[in-house]
């Protein structure tokens, strides 16, 4: 049977770290967003070269597993740089995040930027629109609309993800969680405890991204 006392003790327990969690995810989301709109960008252009590295770091962040980004960026990279000796955990998990995301965001970008239809642009040159006013005005608020729920499945992928900070001796949630349930024996109250919190921190954003996509599809229904 479940101890429904002790899994409530449990969530009380550990929802203090969610902030710590949230922290990681919010912010590495943040730099995952400005690194994937530079990528899919560069993705786009007609320069086989920039093209060609941004296809390349795609195709890295997104086959190399998370921990083992995670240890090279916090183990491995003050071996060859010197100056990352002093790189806090927290840091690297945050700078690992931002690059993994932006890799999968590089793509539901550029997909977003592709579905704008192209005669668009050109109608906005023929009546002598800047090329960055029209992106401005016209591509980008579309291609959001449609990268919104490619973004907000990363986002949720990210909070998950998270978790992996424990690997580097961050106390976040899940970690926070192991600590109760080595403490305590009862394994599966506490990890029942940990992915509730995990399963409403989810229900919450995918309430938000529908509030949000239904307000910025407004513009555009007939």
């Amino acid at each position: 049977m479940i101890d429904l006392g002790y899994l409530l003790e449990a969530i009380k327990g550990i929802i203090p770290f969610v902030p710590k969690t949230l922290l990681i995810s919010f912010t590495a989301m943040f730099f995952a967003i400005i690194l994937g709109v530079i990528m899919a960008l560069l993705r786009r252009q007609d320069n086989k070269i920039l093209s060609s590295l941004a296809g390349l770091y795609v195709s890295v962040f997104r086959g190399f597993p998370t921990v083992v980004q995670l240890f090279i960026v916090y183990f491995g990279l003050p071996q060859i740089f010197p100056a990352f000796n002093s790189l806090d955990a927290m840091y690297a998990v945050i700078l690992t995040f931002s690059f993994k995301e932006s890799s999968y965001l590089t793509e539901t970008f550029r997909a977003g930027l592709d579905s704008v239809d192209k005669g668009q642009i050109e109608a906005g040159l023929a009546v002598g629109m800047k090329k960055w006013k029209i992106y401005q005005e016209i591509v980008f608020p579309q291609a959001i609309v449609n990268a919104l729920p490619g973004t907000t499945n990363t986002f949720v992928s990210l909070i998950k993800e998270s978790s992996l900070a424990f690997t580097l001796g961050i106390t976040e949630l899940f970690a926070q969680g192991k600590l109760i349930a080595s403490a305590n024996m009862k394994y599966f109250e506490t990890y029942l405890a940990v992915g509730l919190i995990y399963w409403f921190m989810i229900i919450i954003l995918g309430r938000l991204e529908a509030i949000l996509e239904n307000h910025l599809a407004k513009a555009y229904k007939r």
